[in-house]
């Protein structure tokens, strides 16, 4: 699917019921998962932390607007007065006095011809929370959000401008009215301030421990960023960390940072120098930042003598810590390399195959020179040919074009333009351990923890752009908008269109999976869908629609004219558009024959081939037309397109541009070969209150028996008009080297065969333009799930053919139409039209609509003869025909339907005739004025309705409640002693029947033990991480119920303090000797649910010996009169199995009876 269709499209798949729920508690939203809901405050028996978020009152201003559109729904329902168009007939559609009576074609309710699917809240879909709704492109130029990630409170966004976006979860039903928000409709957020942006984001990632976000940026920059107690986002902390672009960055499971760019440049920033300038005050920080940009590690170092150096120079666009097992994985588009999260080391490195690469002499691409070396040998060539005149015509010209595919070839295999099929572009690692990457096909791979792929999953022929994962699913983000909720069995739960642009960034947070679009609209999804959650959601907000929707009425003027290659008069273009222009919101112009002769098409098809088109003539026919509609004052040109003759162009009143965005333009060549743009189609589409608009001007084939031709242009136009290629624009370097050679090649040949023959030219050309149009594939492709593939203008609510289509008029003489004509017997003549015929068969313009044409044939006329008398009385004396016509679509799919967010567009049309007067080609100008309807929504109302509806309905949040247990767990031990490489194995236990309990290891802080046996100098780690002197394995994982999951605790060696310059180790050996103490805290939770049940481990190394350590203990238990604590010689040797589990059960209960008085100093 493209990235521009309408959000309300259908979905590809259904959604599943889940079993119903017998009994629940009671909840709101925020009990779903917020991956940073960590509450501390509980004890170690496992006390429960839960968040509320409400909707925020709604305004003054969202009140009245309540009260507007409920005012304006009951006049709706009162005027209507059973008129209801009848299709096929000859009947004005919406049964006003001002509309005149149409004609409809048949066949318009069936495949690609069948109105979209719109609805206040789409069935195949879950109900959306439209955090930012789709901004017009127009305002967003150079400041598109471009990446996304959450914590416990917010969601933040990135831009390319530098600039940060802050939403706090509890606002999100918010109203942004009165607000310094660049739409009305987004929910109330923070943003940095202009002095603080720098650089475009490219990456970010949240940080709980300290309470920051780090961002990575396009100027090589690493910044740290919080929220003031004024609620002001502030810059903590910025360096230069590389030369490039920071293309992606992670927080290892030690609190490291590690970033990676160009080059396969990767560097490792320690987070003891990090949290110690993060301590500084703000005034002593800029002091700190010259040592941090020296303290980082290069990993690469250690690489070349494991034989890995020249296979570590791809891009380093991803990176992510796998906290199971305490591995970064580092990837490029076609490599992956493991490295140890704590020591640094590089484990392994494989392709996406998952072959190893592990040769010296081995790289990702061959090497074909620098651009020194490509340069000097393009112009030693050049001189050679220059001096080499012996050489015969077809000889040099040979050369040329092999020496422009050399360098073509050259530039591509440089830039890495190879088969790309199967590059990655996503990489995530689920709750169980297991790595998920998405590649540019469409295809999910499962990777193990070694780096060996497990299985393939195609569910989508669409390119996969970004993937998130929590508990037990996989969220897929495609290039044509789609997302996929997949179990970690890899099977499709299910799927929906989420967004009209390609999915770009995925967050999870609030109970909502946050999704960022291309466009940079930002939806949540319930974390829960699709689930039975959905239908309930789905029938209460549909059922407050008059609350949140209104109806906007517009006019449109649409004209065309195929001028003959000549220029009209000023006077002639008043008397088509200057009157009919007033009172007009839009104006749409469509001219045909701008232009002409085969010099002109063959170089219109060279200037595709490179993405150029207009011309001087084109530019002078639409100031003209400006200039009559006061273009710059009344009107603004939003779009235009031309494609040789052919020209369509837009205009919109000034005082509603705010409204009109997203403006994209098409053609498609249906002349020779499909190639040439004598015949064919340009169009222009806008999306004006939401609704996408399409026009198309179409010229098509001639001559009175080429109804068939005729036939197929229409359909070789509705099927292939493709209005942009966003979603492979990514990958299109080679693509534009491919067509600057074309187009070189095409203006050579031009230039040196002009002389032979015209028709040879003609031929070349139409290759290189095919290569230019290439051919378009409708939106929609699914690997899985099998239906007739829709083409863009199919998914518009309202598309206007206009154009001369060349339909003639059969079985009637010259004389006799003349006849007709002249007694103004139009009806009679209707039935001999070929157009008429040809709808109502079903075979053309399917559903298209047309008003009852009350004009003369308006072909073919003698030029500056005016009147009826002026019709062709030459030597062929064409039949008069109504070759110039507009049609038009709406969204209106049944008989009677009125105006509503299930049929957002109706249209009728108010005028529709000739300008007989107009003499200045063998065509008469043709206009149509519709009065169209659009329904919209209002978002801001929307969202808080929609919170409302979770926040009151009983049935929902019984349903939460739910969804939103914990399941009940035990530990073996609270507290761990280690010392000489101690090993410790804790155990967890799932005590639910039937829940399973998902579960992540952190670090709370790090102390240092005094003499006394106190803690003291409690410090955070960065993102919880643990010490390096700690190894804590598997740090996450899964326990299904009655089961029981067995983490190693191990002292790693003896705890060292290393600083780092400029990536090398300063002090090699430095044994810490000091007693130390850190709070393990096991974080469990449910399957969707940020209600958490957390457990405190202390863990102690005495690096001074046991005596020490048993002397503070002993000192413990008579202080406390008892312990918890398990000495090592307490241990059993237990197994995995279930015959352990009534022991450790026993040993939770005595726990629970006899609970731990808190350590004084730590809590």
């Amino acid at each position: 699917m493209g990235d521009h269709q309408n959000d309300d499209v259908f979905s590809f798949f259904t959604t599943p019921n889940d079993s119903d729920f017998s009994s629940a508690t009671t909840a709101t939203p925020s009990t779903l998962f917020n991956p940073s809901s960590y509450s501390y405050s509980s004890s170690s028996s496992g006390d429960e932390s839960q968040s509320q978020s409400h909707p925020s009152a709604p305004s003054l201003d969202d009140s009245n607007k309540r009260i507007d559109y409920m005012i304006q729904f009951l006049d709706r329902r009162l005027s209507q007065d059973g008129n209801s168009d009848a299709i096929g007939s000859d009947t004005s559609p919406d049964g006003g006095s001002d509309s005149l009576p149409e004609f409809v074609g048949k066949c318009g309710g069936a495949g690609i011809f069948k109105v979209p699917i719109r609805s206040a809240v789409h069935p195949n879909r879950p109900p959306s929370l439209d955090v930012r709704p789709h901004p017009l492109r127009e305002s967003e130029i150079g400041r598109f959000l471009r990446t996304m990630t959450s914590t416990e409170r917010q969601l933040w966004a990135g831009g390319e401008d530098g600039g940060l976006k802050v939403w706090d979860f509890e606002g999100l039903y918010g109203s942004g009215r009165g607000l310094e928000v660049e739409v009305e409709d987004t929910a109330p957020y923070r943003e940095s301030s202009e002095m603080e942006m720098g650089s475009s984001v490219v990456c970010m990632v949240g940080d709980e421990g300290s309470r920051v976000v780090w961002s990575g940026h396009r100027d090589g920059r690493i910044r740290c960023w919080k929220i003031r107690e004024d609620y002001v986002i502030e810059e903590a902390l910025s360096w230069q960390a590389h030369r490039g672009p920071v293309l992606s960055i992670a927080i290892s499971s030690y609190g490291d940072i590690w970033s990676g760019s160009e080059g396969g440049a990767l560097k490792v920033w320690p987070w003891e120098g990090l949290g110690k300038s993060l301590s500084l005050k703000v005034e002593q920080r800029n002091m700190a930042v010259l040592s941090i940009e020296r303290s980082y590690i290069d990993p690469r170092n250690q690489t070349s003598a494991n034989g890995f150096a020249n296979t570590l120079t791809s891009d380093v666009t991803f990176l992510v810590s796998d906290h199971t097992r305490a591995k970064v994985w580092s990837a490029s588009p076609l490599t992956f390399a493991l490295w140890d999260a704590r020591t640094r080391d590089l484990i392994k490195v494989f392709n996406i195959d998952g072959q190893l690469e592990n040769r010296n002499d081995m790289s990702v691409f061959p090497d074909f020179g620098t651009d020194e070396d490509a340069n000097m040998r393009i112009a030693t060539a050049s001189r050679k040919e220059k001096s080499q005149s012996s050489l015969g015509f077809f000889q040099r010209s040979r050369n040329a074009i092999m020496g422009a595919a050399d360098a073509v070839r050259r530039a591509a295999v440089k830039g890495g333009f190879c088969d790309d099929s199967k590059r990655t572009e996503a990489i995530v690692i689920s709750a169980d351990g297991v790595i998920w990457t998405g590649t540019a096909n469409g295809v999910v791979m499962r990777w193990d923890g070694n780096g060996n792929c497990l299985q393939e999953f195609s569910y989508q022929s669409s390119g996969i752009l970004c993937m998130f994962t929590f508990c037990s699913r996989l969220w897929v983000g495609y290039s044509n908008g789609t997302v996929q909720v997949l179990d970690l069995e890899g099977k499709l739960l299910g799927g929906w269109v989420a967004h009209s642009g390609p999915v770009i960034k995925m967050a999870i947070g609030g109970g909502y999976l946050f999704t960022l679009a291309y466009h940079g609209g930002i939806r949540g999804w319930n974390v829960t869908s699709p689930g039975p959650l959905d239908n309930v959601l789905r029938a209460e907000l549909a059922g407050k629609e008059f609350l949140y929707s209104r109806i906007e009425n517009v006019k449109i003027l649409a004209g065309t004219w195929n001028v003959g290659e000549g220029r009209a008069s000023t006077d002639s273009i008043v008397s088509w558009l200057g009157c009919a222009a007033t009172g007009v919101e839009i104006v749409v112009v469509g001219l045909q024959e701008v232009e002409m002769g085969a010099g002109v098409l063959a170089m219109s098809a060279a200037r595709e081939t490179v993405g150029l088109e207009g011309s001087p003539l084109g530019q002078w026919w639409m100031d003209l037309i400006g200039k009559t509609l006061d273009e710059g004052s009344s009107f603004v040109r939003v779009g235009s397109r031309q494609l040789a003759g052919l020209l369509i162009c837009v205009w919109v009143r000034s005082d509603l541009k705010p409204h009109v965005g997203d403006v994209d333009a098409a053609a498609v060549p249906c002349g020779f070969g499909r190639a040439i743009g004598n015949k064919g189609a340009v169009g222009v589409r806008l999306r004006m209150y939401d609704r996408i608009l399409c026009f198309v001007n179409c010229h098509f084939a001639a001559h009175l028996e080429a109804v068939s031709r005729r036939n197929a242009d229409f359909d070789h136009v509705y099927r292939t008009m493709a209005f942009s290629r966003l979603s492979s624009s990514l990958n299109s370097g080679a693509g534009m080297l491919r067509n600057i050679f074309l187009s070189c090649s095409v203006a050579f040949l031009a230039y040196r065969f002009w002389p032979i023959h015209w028709s040879l030219l003609l031929l070349i050309s139409s290759i290189a333009a095919s290569a230019s149009f290439g051919v378009s594939v409708p939106r929609g492709g699914n690997a899985v799930n099998a239906f007739e593939a829709r083409p863009e203008l199919s998914e518009a609510d309202m598309i206007v053919f206009l154009g001369d289509f060349n339909y003639r008029l059969d079985d009637i003489t010259y004389d006799e139409t003349r006849d007709f004509i002249s007694q103004r017997c139009f009806d009679w003549l209707r039935e001999k039209d070929q157009l008429r015929a040809e709808m109502e068969a079903g075979n053309v313009f399917q559903g298209m609509r047309e008003a009852i044409i009350r004009f003369p044939p308006t072909y073919k006329f003698e030029r500056h003869q005016a009147g009826l008398a002026g019709y062709d009385s030459g030597e062929k004396k064409r039949i008069p025909a109504w070759c110039d016509r507009i049609l038009y679509r709406d969204s209106k799919s049944h008989l009677g339907a009125d105006c509503s967010l299930d049929c957002p567009v109706v249209s009728s049309v108010s005028q529709y005739d000739a300008c007989m007067d107009v003499t200045d080609s063998d065509h008469k100008p043709v206009r149509c004025v519709f009065n169209v309807k659009i329904a919209r929504v209002d978002e801001s109302v929307r969202r808080q309705e929609l919170g409302n509806i979770i926040n009151t309905n009983k049935k929902i949040k019984v349903m939460l409640g739910e969804l939103s247990k914990v399941p009940e767990t035990v530990v073996s031990t609270n507290n761990i002693i280690l010392q000489n490489r101690d090993s410790t194995i804790l155990r967890i236990t799932n005590k639910s029947e039937k829940h399973i309990a998902f579960f992540k290891l952190i670090c709370e802080g790090q102390s240092i033990i005094e003499e006394d046996g106190q803690a003291h100098d409690h410090r955070a780690r960065g993102s919880f991480g643990f010490p390096q002197w700690l190894e804590v394995s598997p740090g996450t994982g899964i326990i299904k119920p009655n089961q029981i999951a067995e983490v190693a605790v191990r002292l790693e060696d003896f705890p060292t303090v290393e600083e780092f310059v400029d990536g090398v180790t300063q002090n090699s050996w430095c044994e810490d000797t000091r007693d130390e103490e850190v709070i393990l805290v096991l974080v469990v939770h449910g399957r969707f649910s940020t209600q958490t049940k957390n457990h405190r481990i202390r863990v102690r190394h005495y690096p001074r010996g046991c005596a020490s350590a048993k002397k503070h203990y002993d000192d413990r238990s008579k202080t406390s009169g008892q312990t918890n604590a398990l000495h090592r010689s307490d241990y059993q040797q237990l197994s995995n199995t279930l015959d352990v589990v009534e022991q450790l059960k026993e040993f939770a209960q005595s726990i629970e009876e006899e609970p731990p008085l808190p350590w004084k100093g730590l809590l």
